[in-house]
């Protein structure tokens, strides 16, 4: 009984939306205002169609995924370091909270007319010097201003998790870790690090969502022919909203999977973690 209610709940909410979406569809009368399920479902099932001359979603959805990691790499690889070093040092805390801060609640949309401004039309094609070839179409279809904008959205959860962690862990572990001999090496690898890496990684999985919905938003700038977000867009323009509602569906359900892996693994390595609570 527990097993099959635990499959069941989880269904109920989705299947009652999509009577919704159903019934709502069948009173506006109108594809362009809210098409009915299987005009959608037509373009989910059929992967290998050329949606308004623009590629099939997989393929625009695979350009979209590797924009963002593509910011979000680099979000990582800035952010935990300097969370760890802000988290360990309250002086360093101190002196660059406030700086930091300032940007926080700008918004990455905010960003877009500077970013223009900077980057331009440049690509990792330019920034590498990939020559014309198989390869140069993908990277040059990665712009610097949209991993900038993706950047953005994914650095301050994984900052602030990685502060929040480090600041979390207690005084007597590294005391007792001085007491056994142990130098600041050792203390930051088998003290610091494995204390604080539940709410850094939460903060990994938090900022690659940020990033992955910030995704619309980088897709939106000058220089993008594809992508899910640029598909949704230029859908809207021609009057598709069944491509624009697949679109969406399709951020959603990668989004939904990105979010999943982080989560199986938080409970398979951090058990120990709830078991404290």
């Amino acid at each position: 009984m527990k097993s099959a209610k635990a499959f069941v709940l989880p269904l109920i909410v989705p299947l009652l939306f999509l009577l919704l979406w159903h019934v709502m569809a069948q009173v506006v009368r109108n594809d362009i205002i809210l098409p009915d399920i299987p005009l959608v479902w037509d373009i989910m099932v059929s992967p290998h169609e050329d949606l308004i001359s623009m590629g099939t979603l997989p393929a625009n959805t695979l350009i979209s995924l590797a924009r963002v990691f593509a910011g979000y790499f680099v979000a990582v690889v800035l952010a935990i370091p300097l969370g760890i070093v802000m988290g360990y040092r309250p002086d360093v805390n101190t002196a660059l909270s406030t700086f930091l801060g300032l940007f926080r609640s700008i918004p990455p949309l905010a960003w877009v007319p500077l970013v223009l401004a900077w980057f331009g039309m440049l690509s990792l094609a330019d920034v590498f010097s990939v020559p014309i070839g198989p390869a140069y179409p993908y990277f040059h279809n990665i712009k610097i201003s949209m991993i900038f904008i993706i950047f953005i959205g994914g650095f301050y959860p994984v900052l602030t998790s990685a502060i929040h962690g480090v600041g979390l862990v207690p005084q007597t572990l590294t005391d007792a870790a001085r007491v056994l001999g142990a130098n600041q090496v050792d203390i930051f690898r088998k003290v610091l690090l494995p204390y604080a890496a539940p709410s850094i990684i939460n903060g990994l999985r938090i900022g690659l969502g940020v990033s992955w919905m910030c995704l619309v938003s980088a897709e939106m700038l000058p220089g993008s022919l594809s992508g899910v977000g640029y598909l949704i867009t230029h859908a809207y323009t021609v009057g598709r909203t069944d491509v624009v509602i697949a679109g969406m569906i399709s951020i959603g359900l990668v989004g939904a999977v990105l979010d999943r892996i982080f989560r199986l693994y938080e409970d398979r390595k951090f058990v120990w973690k709830r078991l404290t609570k």
